[in-house]
């Protein structure tokens, strides 16, 4: 039976090896000056939502007030018209700008960012979508357009590494399905950020790392936390929603090290945690130790706030739990992306959300 399996499992894989050469010859023969996107096994996915991707304020006001009809009407009356840059925007052309430098140094190679168009918009609605992709020369070919249901059973489909999403409930849906996911915000000041080098910024407990010391904290304070992370400073942390999309990044940054290419790396990754480096600083270092990843830059705040800190970093994206960090993060022009997991949910500023009361049950009458 185990060789009957085997031979099947081999029988598709070298029919998809076909296909895709076959979808490759094509793409050749267009002469499109974009470059050809690579094989998904083999790419790290970034699968982005239209709205993050484009400003659509505007026509999300037209799609509430005046329903779905008049919103694709909309959009087929103005699709020469392209869309404004989104928050997911500048993230995107510095994922191009890597591939770009990775295509000098490996030209055969397909260990490439790979950026999807995921939304829940009807077909029509993609011709305007497209000409404003083509308006700013995005280099984004697939397309996932659902129609109105949700596209979050798609992405395994397209073997998606992170899902940015202006929509909080489909990012939640995203993790559930143990997809590395957030919800982007735009900050309320633009500020300029590199052409050269993708900066990416990670809150460390709930993002990199699970949400264990969390909820000590939470539930017995700092001072329980510092004593459990000393006793247990040499036992790696379970890993957190990003931890693989950080280990993505890693190993597309070592392609650039094997070159000589480390001072010159278009990849730079920082932590940015509200921990104490000597309280509590040592277990997360050896975490990723034991993980084999690096980290570029590690900041140890203290509790003291993220905001100026990132400023000065000038982040693509910074990920973090808590939205009171997201919050403080955007009033000083950071693109910030809530990650919706762990204890942290049920807190604003250390103080636990109220919870809606369960309705009780009611006793089913007792048989006589």
């Amino acid at each position: 039976m185990s060789e009957i399996k085997d031979s099947s499992a081999k029988a598709e894989e070298s029919r998809t090896e076909k296909d895709w050469k076959e979808a490759k010859a094509a793409f050749d023969n267009l002469k499109s000056t974009k470059p050809r996107p690579p094989k998904p096994q083999n790419a790290v996915t970034i699968a982005v939502s239209s709205r993050t991707l484009f400003s659509m304020v505007w026509e999300r006001k037209v799609f509430k007030e005046e329903g779905v009809e008049k919103y694709v009407a909309h959009h087929m009356d103005h699709e020469d018209e392209p869309l404004k840059p989104g928050a997911a925007f500048p993230f995107v052309k510095a994922l191009m700008n890597v591939n770009s430098r990775l295509r000098e140094l490996y030209p055969d190679s397909e260990e490439l960012f790979d950026i999807v168009l995921m939304t829940n918009n009807h077909a029509q609605v993609g011709v305007r979508l497209i000409n404003s992709i083509n308006h700013y020369d995005l280099a984004i070919e697939r397309f996932c357009m659902t129609g109105g249901q949700s596209p979050i059973g798609y992405l395994k489909a397209y073997m998606t590494n992170l899902y940015l999403s202006t929509d909080s409930k489909k990012v939640k849906e995203a993790i559930e399905e143990g997809i590395a996911a957030a919800t982007m915000f735009l900050p309320e000041k633009e500020i300029a950020l590199s052409d050269t080098q993708l900066k990416v910024a990670f809150d460390g407990d709930a993002v990199l790392f699970s949400d264990e010391s969390e909820i000590i904290v939470k539930q017995h304070g700092l001072d329980a936390l510092f004593e459990h992370e000393k006793q247990f400073e040499n036992k790696p942390l379970a890993q957190g929603p990003l931890k693989c999309f950080l280990e993505a990044l890693g190993k597309l940054q070592r392609k650039f090290y094997a070159k000589n290419e480390r001072l010159n790396c278009p990849i730079r990754t920082y932590l940015v945690t509200a921990r104490s480096a000597a309280s509590s600083g040592a277990r997360v270092l050896k975490t990723l130790r034991s993980w084999g990843l690096e980290i570029d830059e590690a900041l140890f705040l203290a509790g003291a706030p993220k905001g100026p800190l990132l400023l000065k970093i000038r982040p693509h994206i910074f990920f973090d739990d808590q939205m009171f960090h997201i919050e403080g993060a955007k009033e000083m022009g950071t693109i910030s992306a809530h990650v919706p997991y762990g204890i942290g949910q049920k807190y604003n500023k250390s103080k636990l959300i109220e919870q809606p009361e369960q309705p009780a049950k009611k006793e089913s009458p007792k048989k006589i």
